[in-house]
């Protein structure tokens, strides 16, 4: 089995997300016949604190295959997922992670709140991290810039 990133997908997501001007996060859910849903931050747009690219992107793969769990499927995020994003994967029962940059502010995986670390996490998903984070660090950095 040959390993395919679907990074780029979420790189696009995160591109179209700070055209919208929302800070650019971009998210994949991918099966085994490949990509099941897609989606970039909309928070300000659908003034929704909940709309993070992983939440519409976890919401959108569950209505595709009418089910409440994404068993065996992969997510990719250009940014390291929050404590809530990190708590609706493992709800949503992702079986691998693969994120971009790290968020040592606002992340909940490898900082800050280390949500798969407790012992209430029910399902942890294999975590891969820093995948193709020179280019999301650089459209983070961009972005904030801008608004500077």
């Amino acid at each position: 089995m040959v390993f395919r990133s679907y990074m780029d997908i979420a790189l696009d997501e995160a591109r179209a997300a700070a055209a919208r001007g929302e800070v650019p996060v971009g998210a994949v859910v991918v099966g085994s016949d490949g990509v099941i849903a897609q989606a970039g931050n909309r928070t300000r747009e659908q003034h929704d604190p909940t709309a993070h690219a992983e939440m519409l992107a976890i919401r959108a793969a569950c209505a595709a295959l009418g089910q409440e769990r994404l068993t065996g499927c992969d997510l990719y995020v250009t940014l390291e997922p929050c404590p809530m994003c990190a708590a609706a994967i493992s709800n949503a029962r992702i079986a691998r992670l693969y994120y971009g940059a790290a968020d040592p502010k606002s992340g909940g995986v490898a900082h800050g709140a280390r949500v798969f670390s407790h012992p209430q996490c029910h399902h942890v998903p294999e975590v891969y991290d820093s995948i193709a984070a020179p280019a999301a660090e650089a459209l983070l950095r961009d972005f904030f810039a801008q608004r500077r």
